[in-house]
């Protein structure tokens, strides 16, 4: 059975951006279907107009990526998701997307379903397992099945060896995610998919793929 992957994220200037579409390539590699989605942006527009990276990147997916939604969470039968580190915690777009979930988890539409989560932070001790770690809480509540990366592939340890979900730290340059980080993010895709192809093939009493 085909994974359907929903990779929803939040970034502000890219960076979390770039992670989520690695990821989502990596799935897709699978030959799984995937919904690359963007949660919507709260911050004033002055808070945003005064980093213009902030605004270029807002600006440059505004037309191509579209906003996640509900609708997108009852398609897919597996999870990726994806925020800059806020304090150690994710950010305010994601969570108020994530908040208003509730009635799809009193449907019991979001429970059994795999999912993996990915992030960003200033600092390379900025957060990063909490704010993945806060996010788990989450899909506890949910009843999802939590897909770590682990040190399942050598990729990881290139990339800094974090087991919880890629990470990538910008320092003040801003600097952008790199080869090593990206390949990390593109196994985790693959890994996700993989095994949202095997559970949902189980689930509906079909073989899974070789």
């Amino acid at each position: 059975m085909t994974a359907k992957i929903a990779v929803i994220y939040y970034s502000s200037t890219g960076t979390v951006h770039a992670l989520a579409q690695a990821l989502a390539d990596g799935a897709s590699a699978t030959g799984a279907e995937v919904r690359v989605r963007r949660v919507a942006e709260l911050a004033p527009p002055s808070a945003i107009d005064a980093n213009p990276a902030w605004r270029a990147h807002l600006d440059e997916v505004a037309a191509r990526v579209p906003e996640a939604s509900l609708d997108d969470l009852r398609w897919a039968n597996g999870y990726a998701f994806g925020t800059p580190t806020r304090f150690g915690t994710p950010t305010a777009q994601l969570k108020q997307f994530i908040d208003q979930t509730g009635p799809l988890w009193q449907q019991g539409v979001l429970a059994d379903k795999p999912v993996t989560s990915f992030t960003a932070s200033l600092n390379a001790h900025g957060g990063q397992e909490s704010t993945i770690l806060a996010l788990n809480n989450v899909f506890y509540h949910w009843g999802c099945l939590i897909v770590p990366p682990g040190y399942t592939d050598p990729a990881l340890s290139a990339a800094g060896g974090n087991p919880y979900g890629t990470s990538h730290f910008t320092g003040f340059s801003g600097q952008r995610p790199g080869e090593e980080i990206l390949a990390a993010a593109h196994y985790q895709g693959r890994r996700l998919a993989t095994f949202a192809a095997a559970l949902a093939a189980e689930q509906v009493g079909e073989p899974a793929a070789d």
